[in-house]
């Protein structure tokens, strides 16, 4: 059974001790891919290193974090895409490697502080994906009404992405996939004791959603409170297999089929 993590900071320090071994663990697990998503300059390079060490199995993607949306940020919005241009214009396909702009978005879960900053930086980072018909792996906290017109105003050529950690109800999933070719990316919220979740996929159809874990954070029970990792996304898998009623190899299949579609890797 073969499926797909389209969500994990691999690169991050935390596996700076074990990375081989977690690679390891996640190939046993049956998981065929990782997605990599950048959140800053400083990782975007981490990001590139660590997925050029394990090539054809760990895939980079580019963007700023909302989060990290400072001050500076039109500089580090210049310098990413610098990098992205050399990318994505490589003559070399060995080196044009990234497969989507991410992770970008909007979060207000913390602080407003930089709100129009995160906007402008958030659509930024949509006209590149439109430009170089890149998927995007969008973050969003407590600002989906925002997220969602600054969408809109691309919608027609966007070529599709994951609204990455997903943890809404029904009406917000459905404005959600009104989106053409994006998809639901969900994670252990799904087995949390007090999720909602599993009661909200009975309104999206199992071709709308991709697994992820968001490691080395958000474990699935059985593992929470542990350092997230790849090969625990068999316990997402295991609980979305129940909440749809199917079995674990239709959903390994299918959510790997809308990763293709999205991502076209």
């Amino acid at each position: 059974m073969y499926y797909i993590d389209t969500h994990a900071h691999l690169d991050g320090e935390e596996f700076a001790e074990d990375r081989d071994d977690v690679v390891r663990r996640a190939k046993e697990a049956g998981v065929g891919k990782i997605f990599v998503p950048a959140i800053d300059m400083k990782s975007l390079h981490t990001v590139m290193e660590t997925c050029k060490a394990y090539k054809g199995y760990a895939y980079p993607m580019l963007g700023l974090h909302p989060e990290e949306v400072k001050a500076d940020y039109k500089s580090v919005l210049a310098d990413m895409k610098s990098v992205l241009d050399d990318q994505m214009t490589a003559k070399d396909e060995e080196q044009a490697s990234i497969i989507a702009i991410g992770e970008v978005g909007l979060d207000y879960y913390w602080s407003r502080e930089f709100e129009a900053e995160q906007v402008e930086a958030f659509e930024e980072q949509v006209k590149w994906a439109v430009d170089y018909k890149l998927p995007l792996s969008i973050h969003c906290r407590k600002a989906q009404n925002e997220m969602v017109k600054v969408l809109r105003k691309y919608q027609k050529d966007l070529c599709g992405g994951v609204f990455h950690c997903f943890t809404g109800n029904e009406k917000e999933a459905a404005e959600l996939l009104s989106f053409d070719n994006f998809v639901l990316g969900i994670g252990g919220v799904l087995t949390f004791k007090k999720s909602h979740l599993p009661e909200v996929l009975a309104s999206v159809p199992l071709d709308r959603v991709v697994l992820e874990t968001d490691s080395p954070y958000m474990a699935p029970v059985p593992m929470r409170g542990k350092r997230n990792e790849s090969a625990y996304v068999q316990y997402v898998l295991k609980r979305m297999a129940e909440s749809y009623g199917v079995a674990e190899d239709v959903v390994a299949r299918q959510t790997t089929d809308n990763v293709i579609r999205v991502f076209r890797v």
